[in-house]
């Protein structure tokens, strides 16, 4: 005789236990609030083992060697190879050995209760665990079920994928060692960040790109800058082209990529980055009237539209699939969860208020950490003219700012500023050139915060530094 399992109730149960979902059981912790958070694999997520934390430490010594051979008096001395093994453990550090006992520790301490398995939802407010041993234990909410679930990578349906044992974004940043022949599917900032980490270490890289250029989100000169420095760097990168099948004989052979034109390729790895897909395919959402599979979409306090207590958060809602982006929503998400838990009338008029992820739409910053960097926020030329907007933009050469040449001898770069001509403000921002990413965050308040032109009039840059290029923008748009 089997017995049913009584339901364990919190005010708020969260589904994933990335940074998104720790952050949104931190705002309702912080609210008072209990709070369950439910994760099927290791406490952090992908960003913390598969993508930002890896990607970025293999990057590191990539780009302070580029960054190096650029400065005279040191250029000589760090012509050699990078130590391939240091790399890998530097990376294999900083994704804490793909261990989440740090992670779990900082979630025991903010007092959330943790739930390993699957989670699942089976009604209003109600969610299902099943354990890695198979049991199963019930939730329910109070108040609200947050589904951070992330998104996973997508691989296209060609002939003899499913048995080449291709490489995703997950391969790609930990693999172990160093192919020698490495074929990446796709220009966006997976694609070109892997060919940057790998091609640096020694793989002969080949790029096949279906579109026309690199970055297809950014301004076209973001895409061109870094296409020219990965070529120079001994990539194929070949436009227009789409991979059409796949075959491998073993699982640690060569493997053959058949391509549209009707030639191949043979190399030693491939790594598709053509794309994430929601996971949110086994999560129950045909119990509550949702598409499983399906993208969730959202107001903008992160709530699921059509729903009174489901919260949608991070890429799950299809808004800004950047960790950073979905973090800022769980702030947003996790406020208005306790406003309305405590009964406190939500800001909803204000769209910079503490209930609305106005950001999501108007100031999304990124930062790809190529040779060169591109960093952008905001609206680029072309959806600033797509949504209607008296547009100008206002362009200057990175590498005539004083504080661009002490950088690095040669320093090639470009920078761009959108500007609302009916308002003076700025939509948008995009630098590329080394060492710019620490520069977006300034562009970012500029944006964000609607700053208009004649008051960024008066914030002057320190000199000599690579900052002084927002005085050569302003004057450059005053003429």
């Amino acid at each position: 005789m089997t017995h049913a399992v009584e339901p364990v109730e919190y005010d708020v149960v969260v589904i994933g236990a990335g940074p998104v979902g720790e952050n949104v059981a931190d705002r309702a912790r912080s609210a008072g609030l209990s709070t369950a958070i439910v994760e099927s694999e290791l406490i952090g997520g992908e960003c913390s083992y598969w993508a930002c934390m890896p990607s970025k430490a293999l990057l590191r010594p990539v780009v302070a060697r580029a960054d190096a051979r650029r400065v005279p008096g040191l250029s000589g001395s760090v012509q050699g190879p990078l130590d391939t093994a240091a790399v890998l453990a530097h990376r294999d550090a900083h994704a804490s050995h793909w261990k989440d006992d740090g992670q779990v520790a900082w979630l025991e301490s903010i007092g959330a209760d943790i739930y390993r398995g699957v989670g699942r939802l089976t009604g209003t407010k109600a969610v299902s665990v099943t354990g890695p041993d198979g049991t199963e234990r019930r939730l329910t909410a109070r108040h609200a079920v947050a589904v951070c679930t992330g998104s996973r990578a997508v691989v296209p349906d060609l002939p003899g994928v499913a048995d080449a044992f291709v490489w995703t974004s997950r391969e790609a940043t930990s693999a172990k060692e160093v192919p020698r022949r490495l074929v990446v599917v796709g220009g966006g900032v997976v694609g070109v960040e892997m060919a940057t980490v790998w091609g640096a270490l020694g793989a002969e890289v080949t790029m096949l790109v279906r579109g026309t250029g690199l970055l297809p989100r950014m301004e076209p000169f973001a895409g061109e800058l870094v296409a020219e420095a990965l070529t120079g760097a001994g990539a194929d990168i070949r436009f227009g082209v789409s991979a059409a099948s796949v075959r491998r004989q073993a699982p640690v052979g060569p493997v053959t990529v058949g391509l549209d034109s009707g030639e191949s390729i043979e190399a030693d790895e491939i790594l598709f980055a053509t794309g994430r897909a929601p996971r949110t395919d086994d999560l129950g959402l045909e119990t509550v009237h949702l598409k499983p599979g399906s993208w969730l979409t959202v107001d903008d306090s992160c709530r699921v539209e059509g729903t009174g207590w489901l919260y949608a958060v991070g890429d799950v809602n299809h808004r800004a699939l950047l960790t950073h982006q979905g973090k800022y929503q769980a702030r947003i998400a996790g406020a208005a969860i306790a406003a309305r838990a405590q009964g406190v009338p939500l800001l909803e008029t204000d769209r910079w208020g503490a209930h609305a992820a106005t950001a999501d739409h108007a100031a999304v910053p990124q930062v790809v950490f190529t040779d060169p960097e591109a960093a952008s926020v905001g609206l680029t030329l072309a959806e600033a003219e797509r949504a209607g907007h008296r547009v100008r933009a206002v362009d200057y050469d990175l590498g005539a700012v004083a504080g661009a040449g002490l950088y690095a001898d040669g320093y090639r770069g470009r920078a761009r500023m959108i500007v609302d001509l009916d308002r003076e403000i700025l939509l948008g921002v995009t630098f590329v050139g080394p060492g710019i990413g620490e520069l977006l965050h300034s562009a970012t308040i500029a944006v964000a915060a609607e700053v208009p032109i004649e008051r960024l009039w008066h914030a002057v840059p320190a000199y000599p530094t690579i900052s002084e290029i927002w005085l050569r923008l302003l004057e450059t748009y005053r003429g």
